[in-house]
């Protein structure tokens, strides 16, 4: 498996669960997975689900700021990377 930067957490909501994310290269879509790492953070989790302003899309593209469910807390500054198989 690889992993390609793809952004950084630029908010996080914890009652809601929601991380927010700035795409800064490559593409993201539903069903992909990620991994988020940070100073205290470390977990692959896919993708269920995007929004951006409130409305679903199934996929963004660098420049958006999206917002997606998260399963564990994250933190701003926190790297996203995108995880494929080889």
């Amino acid at each position: 498996m690889s992993e390609e930067k793809i952004g950084r957490v630029t908010h996080y909501f914890p009652r809601a669960g929601v991380a927010v994310i700035e795409l800064e290269e490559g593409s993201i879509k539903v069903g992909d997975m990620i991994r988020v790492i940070g100073r205290t953070t470390d977990f692959t989790q896919k993708i269920d689900s995007i929004e951006i302003e409130h409305q679903k899309v199934q996929e963004v593209k660098p420049g958006d700021s999206f917002g997606i469910k998260i399963i564990e807390k994250v933190r701003e500054c926190d790297v996203v990377y995108k995880v494929t198989e080889d």
